[in-house]
């Protein structure tokens, strides 16, 4: 993703009523190739897309529809990396990123300065452009808003993933994502923060986007505030229990573990 001068200005279309969805989720890893494989075989899911843009940052990378949304897995190249100096600061793979889609950025560049969120790095390639914001302001996580031209509908363009995403699609099970989960040591304050950013009423430690729910949780493994899970809407857990087992990784009643991230369960 290359990083703008000039952020794109073209007028969102009357077709395109605002909306705020969970687009995609961002998990980071020392090494990319055995994540990413477990993600595939434990969830029946496909690479659709790799990134170059994503080398300037340091990194490679691979995306994987999960329904309409996506599951990207970043790792560092090179030493010096943000994404390298996460890892060591939160003890390994783990959550990294939780990324939202909007049919228009000018709306939202104006609130986060109004709010007091930088912008980290914006972001503008052709038909696309996002916001990166600046942890420290938001806390929890990094937080991205991105648009993608004649994007509104969930089948349509997602700059993102790639052009042709579409034919990678796979449900058997799984449906799509229905939720992130961040742990700090104050979640009630944390999801308050997170509402105004997202201009979202908060519901004690939740905060709901038009297709999912962020829920703030305390820091309970000593991994410090971060993306601890991921719900997604399943259709066969028993497959994805029996996949995680077979490859050794971590699987319970409601939830496997995989690159540091629980994946929990809910009915598709």
């Amino acid at each position: 993703m290359n990083q703008a001068q000039h952020g794109r200005t073209d007028a969102p279309s009357a077709a395109a009523p605002p909306y705020l969805r969970l687009r995609q989720i961002c998990l980071v890893a020392r090494e990319l190739q055995p994540v990413v494989d477990d993600l595939c075989a434990v969830f029946g899911v496909q690479v659709c897309h790799h990134d170059p843009e994503v080398g300037q940052f340091g990194l490679h990378n691979a995306l994987m529809p999960f329904g309409r949304q996506f599951v990207e897995v970043v790792a560092p190249v090179r030493d010096g990396t943000t994404a390298g100096r996460y890892l060591e600061r939160r003890g390994g793979d783990g959550g990294y990123m939780v990324i939202l889609d909007s049919e228009s950025l000018p709306r939202w560049r104006s609130h986060v300065a109004q709010v007091g969120v930088r912008v980290a790095a914006p972001l503008a390639l052709g038909d696309y452009e996002g916001l990166q914001l600046h942890p420290r302001d938001t806390g929890g996580a990094l937080l991205e808003i991105n648009c993608t031209k004649n994007g509104a509908s969930l089948d349509g363009p997602y700059w993102p993933a790639g052009p042709h995403w579409q034919r990678h699609v796979s449900t058997e099970r799984v449906a799509g994502l229905a939720g992130a989960v961040l742990q700090a040591a104050a979640p009630a304050a944390l999801a308050q923060r997170w509402a105004g950013i997202l201009q979202r009423p908060v519901d004690g430690t939740h905060v709901q986007v038009d297709n999912a729910r962020l829920q703030f949780v305390p820091d309970t493994d000593g991994r410090g505030e971060g993306l601890a899970a991921v719900v997604l809407q399943v259709r066969d857990a028993a497959a994805i229990r029996a996949a995680a087992r077979a490859r050794g990784l971590p699987e319970a009643e409601d939830r496997v573990t995989v690159g540091g991230v629980h994946f929990i369960f809910s009915p598709a």
